[in-house]
């Protein structure tokens, strides 16, 4: 896939690499599936830096623009699946 990944110049390197791996995940949920354990961990560091909802969507909206892929139905997923379950769209 030749696209950006959306961050802020404000965040520190190893906050660029976790956001980069965030999506990352979301991608792998896409292509072949990722265990709803990897996804909340990812999430969570997502949220860690980027803990506005409105900075969320705005990141989000970029990353799909970019990319096709969309995030709020794989965090949904995430949010309704029991422990164990693979998320796969």
């Amino acid at each position: 896939m030749e696209y950006t990944y959306p961050f802020s110049i404000d965040w520190s390197t190893s906050e660029i690499v976790d956001v980069v791996q965030f999506f990352e995940v979301i991608e792998k949920a896409y292509e072949n599936g990722v265990k709803r354990e990897e996804l909340i961990k990812k999430y969570r560091r997502f949220k860690e830096i980027v803990p506005s909802m409105a900075e969320e969507k705005t990141y989000f909206r970029e990353f799909e623009k970019e990319s096709g892929y969309a995030s709020f139905p794989i965090i949904k997923m995430m949010k309704e699946k029991n422990d164990g379950a693979i998320i796969k769209v």
